[in-house]
């Protein structure tokens, strides 16, 4: 179915190059399903839904957004008729609900199919394999030679170069590259050039190129030499067969002359695939979130007990901090495959002798701080709130040191295989500003982001520098963030949107911080294999790697 330790004196990592698409191939295999057929077996097809603004959506394409919660439906039928009469008389034989997320994180998810109200459907059940199907993530180097070139010079010998061109769709050439002008040599090598797919080819191999060799001219009039079409397919084939080269042909010579064979030979001299390894790449491989949360208990918050307190309790109608921390929450989990989740809290006095804490375990236990999935988290937290007394300072730089640790001993083993994202929910300004900077631009260097949302009424206005949207954050020392790794949001700008709208908005630069840091440190996903070069941190490109579309085409499993 298609579907540290050792720090670096290195400067920052430049963009990371990303494929506008990676694509996923869903598919699907059922055991031991229900027989409904008298005489025969069942015939088994397949139907998949999107929940889509609380109703379940029929689709065949649909995008893949690490920040967003994309639940899924499964359904299984005994088809009885045509596929284009839909699925009202066909036997149901049951369903399986999941997200998108849970299936690209674990690869391979295998559940029971469950009838209508919940019932098992016997020992039926249905598997779903993700695989990234992409296979064309980075770039090319290429190096071109000519032979024996015509000489369009009269006094000395023509100065070529050479221009390629990708074919678009209505026809139109767009230049992809043109080498420099080697003088006066009609068997010149040109230099080795770098190109992204995309640009080449448009990640398309079969998609048609042309190259064309002109004798350069000083006043712009260059003589033209030949050229010849091919495709990047033709190219890699070519090479690999070592028979990589062409006749460089001009048409008009073509016409008037029937002995004429070319204008000399165009070989390519050197291939190298680049491979650009994407956010999936890493996750399919093994990559875990581990998400944090640190929630500020300073006295502005108002007395929890008060319904104007930011940590009111309300029965009907859950506060911003819960808002914001359910929301994140809930996306990050699909990522983690034990769903403990570390909950601290800053700025109260906790007992036993009540003494103010920053960096405070909220199950009050600080030998294991982690709680089990998000309604744990949830949980400890309404626990907590009669249990400490507000107070104060905002110190950030505490939760932001500790997390900061985890991740340094993670970035020791040298292994892509743990990621950090803290989200720190807190209702003003923080007071430890010059600490806070010292702090995040320490945590640059590490696996590890840094989610802010400000929730309530405050002028988060100076909280804007730490977020590197406007330049790169500094340490008061002047050292810059290797990395921009904050993401600053004031909740009421999407209070009244739903809780889905904050995810998207403070998750969003996740994946191409998860890949940038991974490329800087030159680390592939673990585990996979593949025949190209794995780029290093010197590359151009443009940042980003959503969205990524998923294929999603159903058939018989």
């Amino acid at each position: 179915m298609s579907a540290g330790s050792e720090r670096r004196a290195a400067a920052a990592p430049r963009a990371v190059p990303a494929p506008r698409a990676s694509r996923v191939e869903l598919r699907l295999s059922c055991r031991h399903l229900l027989d409904r057929d008298p005489l025969t077996k069942s015939d088994p097809s397949v139907l998949l839904l999107l929940r889509s603004q609380n109703q379940w959506v029929q689709v065949f394409t649909l995008d893949y957004y690490f920040e967003e919660v994309q639940k899924l439906r499964f359904e299984v039928y005994d088809t009885r008729g045509p596929s284009d009469l839909g699925y009202q008389d066909d036997d149901f034989l049951g369903g399986m609900e999941c997200t998108l997320g849970q299936i690209v994180a674990q690869k391979k998810v295998t559940r029971a199919l469950l009838l209508r109200f919940g019932r098992n459907a016997g020992k039926s059940t249905i598997t779903v394999t993700a695989e990234d199907i992409s296979g064309n993530n980075g770039y090319v180097e290429l190096s071109f030679r000519a032979r024996k070139l015509d000489n369009k010079d009269l006094f000395s010998k023509s100065d070529p170069f050479l221009e390629l061109y990708r074919v678009n769709d209505d026809g139109s050439e767009q230049l992809v590259y043109r080498t420099e002008v080697v003088k006066d040599n009609l068997s010149p090598v040109w230099e080795p050039f770098k190109v992204s797919l995309n640009n080449l080819c448009s990640c398309e191999e079969t998609r048609p190129l042309k190259c064309l060799v002109w004798d350069h001219d000083s006043r712009g009039k260059h003589d033209f030499i030949g050229e010849f079409s091919t495709t990047f397919e033709e190219m890699q084939r070519a090479f690999g067969e070592d028979q990589a080269q062409w006749d460089c042909v001009n048409a008009k010579y073509r016409q008037k002359k029937c002995t004429y064979r070319n204008s000399g030979v165009v070989i390519l001299a050197d291939l190298k695939s680049y491979r650009v390894h994407s956010f999936l790449d890493y996750i399919m491989g093994g990559c875990q979130i581990h998400f944090t949360v640190a929630i500020d208990f300073t006295a502005s918050n108002g007395d929890p007990r008060n319904s104007c307190s930011l940590h009111y309790i309300n029965p009907f109608q859950p506060n911003e901090y819960l808002q914001a921390l359910v929301a994140v929450g809930e996306i990050c989990q699909d990522y983690d495959s034990d769903k403990r989740f570390s909950a601290l809290g800053f700025g109260a006095r906790i007992p036993p002798k009540y003494e103010v804490s920053h960096d405070f375990a909220i199950n009050f236990n600080p030998e294991d701080d982690e709680c089990e999935g998000i309604q744990g988290v949830v949980e400890a937290y309404r626990n907590c709130l009669p249990r400490v007394q507000l107070y104060g300072p905002t110190n950030v730089a505490p939760v932001i040191s500790k997390v900061a640790r985890m991740a340094a001993a993670e970035e020791s083993t040298g292994e892509a295989s743990q990621y950090y994202i803290l989200l720190v929910l807190t209702d003003g300004v923080v007071t430890d500003m010059a600490d806070a900077r010292e702090a995040i631009v320490r945590a640059s260097h590490l696996p590890m982001s840094i989610i802010i949302v400000g929730v309530g009424n405050a002028d988060f206005t100076d909280m804007q520098t730490l977020d590197g949207d406007e330049g790169i954050l500094r340490s008061p020392r002047g050292e810059p963030a290797l990395r921009d790794i904050v993401q600053f949001v004031p909740f009421r700008e999407l209070k009244s949107a739903s809780p889905a709208a904050l995810a998207k908005c403070v998750l969003a630069e996740v994946p191409r911080q998860v890949v940038e840091y991974f490329s800087y440190r030159e680390l592939p996903p673990r585990g996979l294999g593949t025949h190209t070069h794995d780029a290093g941190p010197e590359r151009a490109g443009q940042p980003g790697v959503r969205p990524v579309s998923v294929s999603s085409t159903l058939g018989v499993p």
